[in-house]
């Protein structure tokens, strides 16, 4: 049986985590909390959640993977000398990339599960071939994504906001759908004889309604909700989807918990696994244009040690490196954390050594919180 009070620890430790954090780098430069520095934290979030979301794929099926970093920079740059020095199309371009990385981590699955390899191996290698095909790619210099101070879909990803007006509507239109959502949930938990709490459903629909309007308010206090950030809702929504409400979510989480109870019953664990680095593949494509473009250019340290914040953010939230247990909310609550860290690093202008540290403290203290709360389950 759970330790109850492990879970109200785990459950509350991120949010004081992230007002300690933020607190911090607020007391140290109140810029911190402007507008304007929360709407630049939105477009380095997505990147770094959005890989999370991916990374929460493969470890909730008990696997790793150390290459997402390096295949983030190669997708970047592969799109970016396609548009830039092939003269293709954005749209074509993002989308090549996306179906060759798609291919690329689906055969890579393929290999961990027919061969019996470790995954630790495999993308280990990963890691190494994709940094050096990113560099053959771009050849060893920087590839912008745009030419001559023209824009393109792929500069729009982190530079397009939108519409105060248009903000507002579209928070509207995901509270009203929040709610039919909860509504549905209702309903059909009370048909099947199962007690419903209407006010606690009502506080989760009044908590998360404010949450986003807030966070629109925000943002258009600047110049209006980024794309980027859109992109990331609509991946979250889709990863939770997956994990939560399909067939394919529940054997990963089978295959996580006990893979050979998952083989007799009849889990085809293979397909789910290579499934799993499918839907990486495509994430990582995503990813990559995301950071790619708000650098501005596809260079040798695009995506460097971002496997380890993707990571890094997963065991934050809650998700267990032996698998089976993890969540979307717990995962983009760790991204946020990381996210925060290293936007404030930046701002007070913290050394490339610091920011190092940092990184590497933030992992080792993660990962040790996983073992003790395991351990206390």
């Amino acid at each position: 049986m759970r330790n109850e009070t492990t879970v109200a620890l785990r459950d509350f430790s991120m949010l004081i985590a992230l007002i300690v954090v933020a607190a911090y780098f607020w007391l140290a430069d109140p810029a911190f909390l402007s507008s304007r520095n929360l709407s630049q934290l939105a477009i380095e979030l997505a990147a770094t959640a959005i890989l999370a979301l991916g990374m929460l794929m493969i470890i909730v099926p008990g696997h790793i993977d150390l290459s997402v970093g390096s295949g983030l920079g190669l997708a970047g740059g592969i799109a970016a000398v396609l548009t830039l020095e092939y003269d293709w199309a954005a749209p074509l371009a993002l989308l090549a990339t996306s179906a060759f990385s798609v291919g690329l981590y689906a055969a890579m699955g393929a290999i961990i599960v027919r061969e019996k390899i470790p995954a630790f191996i495999i993308t280990l290698g990963g890691l190494l071939v994709f940094k050096g095909a990113h560099w053959l790619v771009i050849e060893n210099k920087t590839v912008p994504v745009v030419q001559g101070g023209a824009t393109n879909l792929y500069s729009l990803l982190t530079t397009y906001y939108l519409e105060p007006r248009a903000g507002l509507a579209l928070a509207a239109l995901i509270a009203a759908a929040l709610a039919l959502a909860m509504a549905n949930a209702k309903r059909h938990r009370e048909k099947r004889g199962f007690a419903v709490d209407g006010e606690a459903v009502f506080l989760r629909w009044f908590l998360s309604s404010q949450v986003i309007l807030l966070f629109v308010l925000v943002m258009n206090q600047y110049r209006g909700v980024p794309l980027s950030a859109l992109i990331l809702g609509a991946i979250s929504l889709l990863v939770f989807i997956i994990t939560q409400h399909s067939r394919l979510g529940r054997y990963l989480y089978a295959v996580g918990g006990n893979e050979e109870a998952a083989v007799v019953s009849g889990v085809p664990t293979d397909s789910v696994v290579i499934a799993a680095f499918a839907m990486m593949g495509m994430i990582v494509a995503i990813a990559g244009f995301l950071q790619t473009a708000f650098a501005g250019a596809s260079t040798t340290t695009t995506g460097q040690l971002m496997e380890l914040d993707a990571i890094a953010a997963c065991v934050i939230g809650g998700t267990s490196l032996k698998g089976g247990r993890g969540t979307v909310v717990g995962v983009l609550f760790g991204a946020l954390i990381m996210a925060t860290l290293l936007n404030g690093m930046t701002l007070l202008a913290f050394s490339p050594e610091m920011k190092l540290i940092a990184r590497g403290v933030v992992l080792a203290l993660a990962v040790w919180m996983d073992i003790r709360l395991s351990r206390a389950d």
